[in-house]
């Protein structure tokens, strides 16, 4: 989904090529995750030439939303709270970013 809004349409090849840069991954897998998406609603899809070119239907941050909240339901029942201990004892947030975390917790009480 990120280099689709990036590059605001994509074809399965452009998103392929983008992510082979960082790590090696099969065409096929792409091709999958693309349908996905597709099926989700994340993304729709039109034809140019031979090929199928993917454009994001919602914004980025509302996709991500429901992502994280999809997440949190299948992996640990719909708590949030399991997911944020293991951020915070896994030293995965920055001081800056525990700093924010706190400051959401006061405004959300």
């Amino acid at each position: 989904m990120k280099i689709v809004w990036q590059k605001r349409q994509a074809t399965v090849r452009d998103v392929y090529e983008t992510l082979l840069e960082h790590r090696k991954i099969a065409y096929t897998t792409v091709m999958t995750m693309m349908r996905v998406l597709e099926k989700k609603g994340y993304v729709k899809t039109h034809r140019e030439n031979r090929a199928f070119v993917y454009r994001p239907t919602r914004p980025e941050r509302q996709v991500l939303r429901s992502m994280v909240r999809e997440f949190v339901d299948r992996v640990f029942n719909g708590s949030a709270q399991p997911l944020l201990v293991h951020l915070v004892e896994d030293r995965r947030l920055s001081s800056e970013e525990l700093e924010e975390l706190e400051r959401l917790i006061r405004e959300a009480e």
